[in-house]
């Protein structure tokens, strides 16, 4: 073999040899390096953390503690900040503990307590269990009216379909007004007008606080159309009433309901100011050009200042 072939294997033989020394150092390095970032990283978590508040801190609610939570004897800030931790704990034994939170007395606590059953489909939604338990106490006369009104919001916190069958059918024919006004939230809670469009209904109930809610449903719930219902609440007894149906009506843009508001415009028609004023912003919202004269006539005739100022800005808007 030739000297200068023996040099360039030895140096290629050599070559291979560094590099399989240095191999293992390099890795070595490397996780030394890595080691050290996370003590850094680990270090200034924990050095961050000592300047918080322990209470504000996200953590994992034991199994224990959230059945002692559901048992009573805890402010509702507690009940809340256990369930809210408590959101992917694994714990069946507490769910009949949590489902009685259901008809309790403070409104988040109701709430949350559905939130947190509504993630749990093995037992909450199969037969016999919480699902199917609210459902029967919604529809068992003999139960208080607070506690049937308390099963209609735990249906709508639910989000479960065909809870609104259930629903619409107590906005109907429960004899409460104060079960009727939970049940007309529950189907805005679920976005739905009901099967049939119960909510409807609620627009002409007996109690004008469920015909407010049915209002207040109509701009908030997808596919509401029934703008006659609506309309037709423009000469309710109440006058607190009759101003929600003309905002709503003005905030669904109903070009159909234009002449109905047009007349509450006039002091002739309408006594009350609050409803002449809520006739001249939603005709503004609406746009129609038709309404322009009765507007402008408002604005320069209406005995009410607010009346006319509201009538000023629908201007800018027709």
């Amino acid at each position: 073999m030739k000297s200068h072939d023996k040099r360039s294997l030895i140096r290629a033989v050599l070559t291979c040899l560094a590099v399989l020394a240095l191999t293992p150092l390099s890795q070595a390095q490397d996780a030394d390096s890595e080691a050290s970032e996370q003590a850094r990283t680990t270090t200034g978590r924990a050095v961050v953390y000592q300047q918080m508040d322990r209470a504000s801190l996200e953590s994992l609610t034991p199994p224990a503690r959230l059945r002692a939570v559901a048992k009573g004897g805890f402010a509702p800030t507690e009940i809340w900040r256990a369930l809210e931790h408590g959101e992917k704990v694994d714990c069946l034994d507490c769910i009949p503990d949590v489902s009685k939170l259901l008809y309790n007395d403070n409104a988040t606590t109701r709430e949350i307590s559905a939130w947190w059953l509504r993630r749990r489909i093995f037992g909450v939604f199969g037969p016999g269990q919480v699902y199917q338990r609210t459902l029967a106490t919604l529809a068992d006369r003999a139960q208080s009216e607070k506690r049937r009104a308390y099963a209609a919001e735990a249906i709508g916190e639910f989000l479960a379909a065909a809870g609104s069958r259930h629903l619409a059918l107590a906005v109907v024919d429960d004899p409460s007004p104060l079960v009727r006004l939970s049940a007309v939230k529950g189907l805005q809670r679920m976005n739905s007008t009901g099967p049939n469009g119960e909510l409807s209904v609620g627009l002409s109930d007996s109690d004008a606080k469920v015909r407010i809610a049915a209002i207040h449903a109509s701009t908030r719930v997808h596919g509401f159309n029934d703008i006659a219902a609506l309309s037709a609440r423009l000469d309710d007894d109440s006058s607190t009433v009759r101003t929600r149906a003309i905002e709503a009506l003005g905030t669904l843009k109903a070009r159909d309901a234009v002449a109905g508001i047009v007349a509450k415009l006039s002091p002739a028609n309408e006594a009350a100011p609050s409803v002449r004023a809520a006739a001249a912003a939603a005709l503004g919202q609406i746009g129609d050009g038709s309404a322009r004269e009765a507007v402008q006539n408002a604005r320069d005739n209406d005995p009410d200042r607010f009346v006319r100022n509201a009538a000023a800005i629908a201007l800018r808007q027709l």
